[in-house]
C-alpha cells in the first residue's frame, strides 16, 4: 500500500534527522550486520534486528521495493594459540562438541533463524555466509592493495588509516582517541596501531583457512561486510542497519573499506539501536546477564511478548529489561488482541473522519524515525475508542501489518485440567455448599498453588489456568523493588540474611543451622531467592508458613551477588546484621559474640574469615583472630546503622568475588575496623556458586572484577592494616 508520508530517519553520520531519498527511485537496498554463529543470539543483539525489521516493513507499506541482506558470520578470527586457549569461540564450540566449524555454525544458524520467525521478523532476501563469500573479500583487499590503502607484512594485509582523510566521519573518534576502542592487543607488524587486519595469514593448525595471492590466511572481520554489501547490494546502498557496538571499530572500518575501494559513498543512512539493559548493565555475555528466546518460553512468555516491549521505547534509547516489564507486555498484548477480537464486525459507515485522522496519525509517527512508542498510543486510542468494530477492526489490522505483533492470533487451546485439581475444586464445592467458607477459601488457595485460579460461577467452580508468566507476578526484578527500612527503628536485635541461586539441599543445611543457634534470641531471618529453580522456591514459601522469624524474597531472575544482598540490608530490621553464605554450617551460638565484638563502635565489620594484603592486588588468608584488611563474604556481621552511613553494596558486582573486599574497604574508609574471630563455631563447606561456574568463566569474571575493584581501591594502601598502626 502506498503512504503519503515522508520518512524521516536519524542518520548516525549526520547526527541528524534527514528526509530519506533513496538512491534508486521506488528501490531500497538495506544491509543489516547479523550474528556471529557461535553462540545462541540474545534479546540485546534480537532488539537490533527488530529495529531493522520495522523499517523493512514501514518502507514496504511505503510501497518501496525493498531488498534486504543480512550476513552470517562464520569465520574465526583469533589466532590458533587462542584457540587453543579456547578463545575463539567457533572453533573452541566446535572442539568442546566433537563438531567441525561448519556443523556448529550451521546449528546456531538454523536457532538464529527459527528465534528470529519467534518474533516474527521477516526473513531478509539474502544471507551471505562469510564462509562463502571469502573470494570477494579476497578481491576486495587485492583492490585496496592496489590503490596503495592497503600494505602487506609476513602474509597480514593492514588498512593503512593514515591513507583515509575521513577516518572517523561516523563515531567521532579521532587520533589517538581511537587507539582507545580497539580491544586487542598491539600488533607489532601495523604501521599505526589504528591500522586494521584486511586478511590474516594463517597460523600451523589452523582449520578454517583460505588461499590468497598473500598465502593461507582468513579474512578479517571488518572485509565482510564491505565485500557482501558490495556483492549483494551495489557499492552504495540506501540503509545500513545494527547495534551501537558496531558503530565503532566495525562499521567505522567498513566506511573507509568501501569508500577506499570505490570512490564513492558507502551508506547513505546509517542506523543503529541502542542497549538492551538488565538491571542497569548492558546486557552481554562478558557480563552474564544474557537473556535469549528461548528463556522467555521456559517462564511461559510469548515471545511476542519481547517484540511489544521493544516497541515501547525509541530505538535509540536504552531499554531496561526485567520479566516484571515483559509480563506488563505480556498482559498489553493480550489486551490489545482482546479488544480487536471483541470488536463488532458489522458493516457500518460511520466513524470515517475519526478513523482517518487515527490512521494519518499512526504512519506519521512510524515516518517520524520508526516513533513505535507514539504510534503503539494511537494503535490503543482506536482500539478504545467508540470507532464501530468493522472500523477499529480495519485499522488495527493495517497497523499490525508494520506492528507485527499478530493481532489474530488463535488463542492456543488449553491443555487438559489434571484430575488432582477437578477433585480439589469439587471439594470446595461441597464445602461452600456447607457454609465452609473458611475452608473453601483454602482450598482455593491450594489450587492457586498448582497453577489453577478458581472461579464462582452457576456451575459451581470454574477453572481456569495462570499462565506461569503470570504466577511471578509477586517476585522481584530488581533490588529497587522492595522498600528500605534503613532508616526504620530497629524492631528485633538479629537479622540473619542468606542469599541463594542454586543447591536446595546446602540452602536448607544453611538455614537450618541458622534458626537452630537463634532460637530464644530477639531475631529474624530474611531468605533471597536470587533465581532458584521453582521447586526450592516453593520449600521456601512452606518454611515462612510455618515459622514467622523467616521472610522470603523470590527474585523472577539472578539478580547479582550484590542486588540480592541489597534486598537483605533494605529489607532487615535487626540492630545487627549477619550475611551467611549458602555454604555456611552454623555449629554452635556465633550471634552473640559478633554481637560483642560490634558492641565496640570501632568495628565495622566482624566475621569468621578475612584476608590481608600488603598491596592491594595479592590478598592472603588470615589465620589468627583479629584485624583484616577484609572479611570475606561468607560471614560478615554489622551494625545496620552502617549501611545507612556507608551506603548499599555496588550492584555493578554481579558475580561475588572481591564484592567483599569492595565492601569492607568502603567501611575502612569511615575510619572503621574489620575483624574476625577464628573461634566462631562455623564449618565452610564447598562454594556451589565457584564450583557450578567453568573455569574459563571463572578466570573472566573474577578477572573483570577485580580490575573493578582496583580501579576503584587500588592506590588506597593507606587503607591497609599494616599502613595504619
Amino acid at each position: 500500500m502506498q503512504r503519503a508520508t515522508p520518512i524521516r530517519a536519524f542518520n548516525t553520520l549526520t547526527r541528524h534527522k534527514e528526509d530519506f531519498v533513496p538512491v534508486e527511485a521506488g528501490r531500497v537496498k538495506m544491509y543489516t550486520c547479523g550474528p556471529t554463529v557461535y553462540r545462541y543470539a540474545h534479546l540485546g543483539n534480537l532488539r537490533s534486528y527488530l529495529m531493522a525489521d520495522w523499517l523493512r516493513r514501514l518502507l514496504e507499506e511505503q510501497g518501496y521495493s525493498v531488498k534486504h541482506v543480512k550476513n552470517i558470520t562464520d569465520v574465526g578470527h583469533m589466532r590458533q594459540d587462542m584457540v587453543e586457549r579456547g578463545e575463539d569461540k567457533v572453533i573452541s564450540a566446535a572442539l568442546a562438541e566433537g563438531k567441525t566449524p561448519e556443523q556448529i555454525a550451521a546449528h546456531y544458524t538454523e536457532v538464529f533463524m527459527a528465534d528470529e520467525s519467534k518474533l516474527n521478523i521477516l526473513r531478509a532476501h539474502e544471507f551471505p555466509h562469510a564462509t562463502t563469500n571469502v573470494p570477494e573479500m579476497i578481491d576486495l583487499t587485492k583492490m585496496l592493495v592496489d590503490r596503495g590503502y592497503g600494505y602487506v607484512v609476513d602474509g597480514n594485509v593492514y588498512f593503512e588509516v593514515g591513507r583515509f582523510s575521513e577516518y572517523g566521519k561516523l563515531s567521532r573518534q579521532q587520533s589517538a582517541g581511537l587507539e582507545e576502542g580497539v580491544r586487542v592487543e598491539a600488533d607489532p607488524l601495523k604501521r599505526d596501531q589504528r591500522d586494521f587486519a584486511l586478511w590474516k595469514a594463517a597460523e600451523p593448525g589452523r582449520t578454517l583457512r583460505w588461499a590468497s595471492p598473500w598465502g593461507d590466511g582468513f579474512p578479517g572481520w571488518h572485509i565482510e561486510c564491505s565485500a557482501m554489501a558490495a556483492k549483494y547490494l551495489g557499492p552504495e546502498i540506501d540503509f545500513h542497519t545494527g547495534g551501537v557496538d558496531n558503530i565503532f571499530p566495525h562499521h567505522e572500518d567498513e566506511i573507509a573499506q568501501s569508500e577506499a575501494a570505490f570512490g564513492r559513498r558507502h551508506v547513505r543512512y546509517w542506523m543503529h539501536g541502542q542497549h538492551l539493559l538488565v538491571d542497569g548493565l548492558k546486557m552481554a555475555k562478558s557480563t552474564g546477564n544474557t537473556y535469549e528466546v528461548s528463556d522467555l518460553e521456559k517462564r511461559g512468555f510469548e515471545p511476542l511478548a519481547f517484540r511489544y516491549l521493544c516497541a515501547t521505547a525509541s530505538y535509540r534509547t536504552r531499554l531496561n529489561f526485567t520479566l516484571k516489564s515483559l509480563r506488563a507486555a505480556q498482559k498489553a498484548l493480550l489486551r490489545l488482541r482482546e479488544k480487536l477480537s471483541q470488536s463488532d464486525q458489522r458493516a457500518t459507515k460511520k466513524g470515517g473522519k475519526e478513523g482517518d485522522r487515527l490512521r494519518e496519525e499512526f504512519w506519521g509517527a512510524l515516518a517520524d524515525d520508526l516513533s513505535l512508542p507514539k504510534a503503539l498510543s494511537v494503535a490503543w486510542q482506536v482500539a478504545r475508542s467508540g470507532l464501530p468494530g468493522t472500523v477499529k477492526r480495519e485499522l488495527l489490522m493495517d497497523f499490525d501489518r508494520v506492528l507485527g505483533f499478530d493481532l489474530v492470533a488463535p488463542m492456543p487451546s488449553a491443555p487438559a485440567i489434571p484430575t488432582e485439581v477437578k477433585s480439589l475444586a469439587r471439594e470446595r464445592d461441597e464445602l461452600r455448599r456447607r457454609k465452609g467458607y473458611p475452608e473453601a477459601d483454602a482450598i482455593r488457595e491450594r489450587i492457586r498453588g498448582v497453577g489453577y485460579e478458581a472461579r464462582d460461577s452457576k456451575n459451581g467452580t470454574a477453572l481456569v489456568r495462570i499462565p506461569a508468566w503470570a504466577r511471578m507476578d509477586e517476585a522481584i526484578s530488581s533490588s529497587g523493588d522492595v522498600n528500605s527500612f534503613l532508616n526504620e527503628p530497629d524492631t528485633v536485635e538479629f537479622t540473619v540474611g542468606i542469599v541463594a541461586r542454586r543447591g536446595c539441599a546446602e540452602l536448607e543445611r544453611c538455614i537450618t543451622s541458622a534458626r537452630r543457634w537463634a532460637e530464644g534470641l530477639s531475631a529474624e531471618i530474611l531468605v533471597v531467592d536470587n533465581g532458584l529453580e521453582e521447586a526450592c522456591g516453593a520449600r521456601l514459601d512452606g518454611l515462612a508458613a510455618s515459622d514467622g522469624r523467616v521472610r522470603v524474597f523470590h527474585a523472577d531472575h539472578f539478580l547479582g551477588s550484590a542486588a540480592g544482598l541489597n534486598v537483605v540490608l533494605k529489607q532487615a530490621r535487626g540492630r545487627y546484621v549477619v550475611t551467611l553464605d549458602t555454604s555456611v554450617e552454623v555449629k554452635g551460638d556465633i550471634l552473640p559474640p559478633l554481637r560483642d565484638l560490634l558492641e565496640d563502635p570501632r568495628v565495622g565489620i566482624a566475621g569468621r574469615w578475612g584476608v590481608t594484603s600488603e598491596d592491594l592486588r595479592s590478598f592472603e588468608e588470615a589465620e589468627a583472630s583479629g584485624d583484616v584488611d577484609a572479611v570475606e563474604g561468607y560471614l560478615m556481621a554489622f551494625r545496620r546503622e552502617l549501611v545507612g552511613q556507608i551506603g548499599l553494596l555496588d550492584e555493578k558486582y554481579r558475580f561475588y568475588r572481591h564484592l567483599d573486599l569492595d565492601y569492607s574497604l568502603a567501611v575502612r574508609t569511615a575510619g572503621c575496623r574489620l575483624v574476625i574471630d577464628a573461634t566462631l563455631p562455623v564449618v565452610r563447606h564447598e562454594h556451589l556458586e565457584w564450583a557450578a561456574t567453568p573455569q574459563e568463566e571463572r578466570e573472566r569474571l573474577s578477572k573483570r572484577n577485580f580490575y573493578r575493584f582496583l580501579r576503584k581501591w587500588g592506590e588506597r594502601s593507606d587503607l591497609l592494616v599494616a599502613q595504619t598502626r
